[in-house]
């Protein structure tokens, strides 16, 4: 997988928030800040941009597997409504700002993987 010719897996690297190319060194030297280039294979990542589509699938995923779930606890449990929308606000944060970094690295990946040109 690390060798000369050997394909990283775009979704692999993109789960271990791993170079695309080489799937070992670093992409991001902040929480979603691109690193300048791969340390492990020099890859320039500044040229990188995922731009909002991880956001925008993180939306429809999260509104897909959260929303039926909490609509069906909502219709079971007397709560007050100012504690529903405290619970229900905070879960979905918290998985939107875990699963946004994997899904900004998987979309790099994929955009790696697929247009060769932003080889640097």
């Amino acid at each position: 997988m690390t060798g000369p010719g050997a394909t990283v897996s775009p979704i692999a690297a993109g789960m271990r928030c791993a170079c695309p190319r080489c799937g070992r060194g670093k992409l991001f030297s902040g929480f979603l800040t691109v690193a300048e280039r791969c340390g492990v294979c020099g890859l320039d990542l500044a040229k990188q941009d995922s731009g909002d589509g991880p956001a925008v699938f993180l939306i429809f995923i999260l509104g897909f597997i959260a929303v039926p779930p909490i609509l069906l606890f909502s219709m079971n449990v007397d709560w007050p409504l100012w504690l529903h929308a405290i619970v229900w606000s905070v879960l979905i944060l918290g998985l939107a700002l875990g699963m946004l970094r994997p899904a900004k690295a998987a979309v790099i990946a994929i955009q790696y993987h697929h247009r060769r040109d932003l080889e640097g």
